[in-house]
C-alpha cells in the first residue's frame, strides 16, 4: 500500500476479528510492527501472537507498547479499529484526543481496493463462502489472487492470501456501511435479505445502500448479481450487468444438477459456452449457487473451464461455514456461522438434502439484542425445522441489553415444544445423552468455544 514511507508500526484495536486479523497479517508480511488490542483471546489472537504481533487485553493506555504510548511520535504509526469497537472504548479516545492518525478498516481495505483489481463479494448471507471460493479458483489458475477473506480457508488455513497477481478477493462487510469504501473492478451481491437494522432502521435503507455499492463499480467494470435481487437494486449503466441462479434468464445458470455419493455434480452455463461436470463436495443447493457466484467472477477475471472445474473439485470449504467437525457411527457433528434466519433455512435444508431421514439436534446461540428483538419470528420458524434445539443464552457481542430480549423469547414462539434454554455452563452435561443422527452448533457469537470441546465429547462417546 503506498504512502507508509514513514510508518514503523500499525495498531488495530479489535485485532481478534477476522477481518482485522488478516489486515494485521497484510502489515505484518510488509515488515511493520503490529500490535493491538481485544476484549478476549481467542485462537485467532493466540496465532497472531504466534506470529509475531504484541497484544493485549486490558483497555488501558498503560498496556501501550512504547511506541505507541508517546503523542509526540504519532507521526510514526497508524491506528486501525473495527465498527465493533465501543464509543467509550479507553484506547481509542487515548489516540483521538492525541492527535493520531486513526483509519476505520473499511476505509484501508478501500485504499488497497484502489491499489489493485478488486473483486468485492457482498450480500447478507454467502458472502464469506462466495469469495473465499473465487480466491480459491483464481489461485488455483495462472491468474492468482490475493484475498482478505471473512473466514478461514481450509484450503490455506488462513483468512489472508498473498501474491505478486493484480487481483484481490475482498469480503465486502455491510455493517456500519463499511462496504461503501471499496471501489472494486469486480463485485458480486448474493443477497439482500433484512439484517442489521440497528445500523440501517428499515429494510428500504439496508437496500439503498446495496444500491450505492453497485454504483461504486468501476467503469467498465463487471457487477453479478443473484438473479432473484437484481430487479431491486439501481444498476449502474457503465458496468456489464451479470446475473446467477437457475432460472433460464440467468446469465450465469446451474444445470444438470445431481447428487451424488458425497459430492454434488453439475454444468453452468456461461455468456460463452457451458462448463460442463463441475463437481463440489459441499452439501446444498445454496452452495450450488455459491459455486456458480464464484465461477462467474472467476471468468470475469479470464480464469478457463478447466481450471473452474479444478478447483470447485478441491476446494474444502471454510471454518463455521457447514464445518463437518465428526463423522461416527452413531452421529455426525456440524458447525456452521448461520446467525439470520435464511442462513438457518438454508443450513437445515442442505442438512435434510444430504442425510435425510436422520434426527436432527440443534444448539442455537442468539447473536445480538437487536438482531434477537428485530427476528425473533424467524428464528423460531426457522428452528421449527429441527427435531430438537438447545436455546443458549444470547450473546451480546458489542450491544447493551434490550428488557424482554433473550433466547427465551425465541423459545416462546417456537411450535416445536422439544426446545430448552441452557446456560454455557449446562451444554457439555445437556449433550451427554443427545440422540443419534446429526448435532448442529449454530451462530456467531462465542459458541465458537464448544467446537472442541463437543467435537471430543463425541470422539470419547463413541469410541
Amino acid at each position: 500500500m503506498r504512502g507508509l514511507t514513514n510508518i514503523e508500526g500499525i495498531y488495530f484495536l479489535g485485532i481478534g476479528g477476522i477481518g482485522m486479523s488478516a489486515l494485521a497479517r497484510y502489515f505484518l508480511s510488509q515488515g511493520f510492527i503490529i500490535c493491538g488490542y481485544d476484549r478476549t483471546e481467542s485462537p485467532l489472537t493466540d496465532t497472531l501472537a504466534e506470529e509475531g504481533c504484541t497484544i493485549t487485553y486490558e483497555d488501558s493506555i498503560d498496556s501501550l507498547p512504547v511506541l505507541f504510548s508517546e503523542p509526540t511520535e504519532n507521526d510514526r504509526v497508524l491506528i486501525i479499529y473495527t465498527p465493533a469497537i465501543p464509543k467509550d472504548n479507553v484506547l481509542l479516545n487515548y489516540f483521538r484526543n492525541n492527535g493520531y492518525s486513526i483509519y476505520k478498516r473499511a476505509e484501508i481495505l478501500g485504499i488497497i481496493s484502489r491499489d489493485t483489481d478488486a473483486v468485492a463479494v457482498a450480500g447478507t448471507h454467502g458472502k464469506t463462502t462466495v469469495s473465499t471460493m473465487t480466491a480459491h479458483i483464481l489461485s488455483v489458475s495462472p491468474i492468482g489472487c490475493s484475498a482478505f477473506l471473512g473466514g478461514i480457508s481450509k484450503n490455506y488455513d488462513t483468512n489472508l492470501l498473498l501474491s505478486e497477481s493484480r487481483y484481490t478477493v475482498m469480503e465486502a462487510d455491510e455493517f456500519d456501511r463499511s462496504f461503501l469504501h471499496l471501489s472494486p473492478l469486480i463485485s458480486v451481491v448474493t443477497a439482500i435479505d433484512p439484517d442489521h437494522l440497528d445500523i440501517y432502521g428499515t429494510a428500504e435503507n439496508m437496500i439503498g445502500a446495496y444500491s450505492e455499492f453497485c454504483q461504486l463499480v468501476r467503469p467498465g467494470g463487471m457487477l453479478i448479481l443473484n438473479e432473484k435481487i437484481a430487479s431491486s437494486l439501481s444498476l449502474p449503466s457503465d458496468a456489464t450487468i451479470y446475473t446467477y441462479g437457475t432460472g433460464e434468464g440467468a446469465s450465469f445458470r446451474a444445470t444438470a444438477i445431481r447428487k451424488e455419493e458425497g459430492s454434488y455434480t453439475f454444468d453452468i452455463i456461461t455468456p460463452a459456452g457451458t462448463v460442463k461436470d463441475l463437481r463440489l463436495r459441499l452439501p446444498g443447493m445454496v452452495n450450488i449457487l455459491n459455486s456458480t457466484a464464484a465461477a462467474a467472477a472467476a471468468w470475469c477475471a479470464g480464469v478457463t473451464a478447466d481450471d473452474i472445474r479444478e478447483a470447485l473439485w478441491s476446494y474444502e470449504g471454510v471454518r463455521r461455514r457447514f464445518d463437518i467437525r465428526y463423522t461416527g457411527r452413531e452421529i455426525i457433528y456440524v458447525d456452521d456461522y448461520a446467525h439470520h434466519p435464511q442462513e438457518i433455512n438454508a443450513l437445515v435444508s442442505a442438512v435434510r438434502d444430504f442425510w435425510p431421514g436422520k434426527h436432527v439436534t440443534g444448539i442455537f446461540q442468539p447473536h445480538l439484542y437487536t438482531r434477537t428483538r428485530d427476528f425473533a419470528a424467524g428464528f423460531a420458524e426457522a428452528l421449527d425445522k429441527l427435531d430438537e434445539i438447545l436455546l443458549l443464552t444470547l450473546y451480546p457481542a458489542r450491544e447493551n441489553p434490550i428488557p424482554g430480549v433473550s433466547s427465551g423469547m425465541i423459545a416462546g414462539l417456537m411450535k416445536n415444544r422439544n426446545v430448552r434454554v441452557v446456560t454455557k455452563e449446562e451444554l457439555l452435561v445437556a449433550l451427554r445423552d443427545v440422540k443419534q443422527g446429526l448435532l448442529l452448533t449454530i451462530g456467531a457469537g462465542d459458541i465458537d468455544r464448544f467446537i472442541e470441546p463437543i467435537t471430543e465429547m463425541l470422539k470419547e462417546k463413541n469410541a
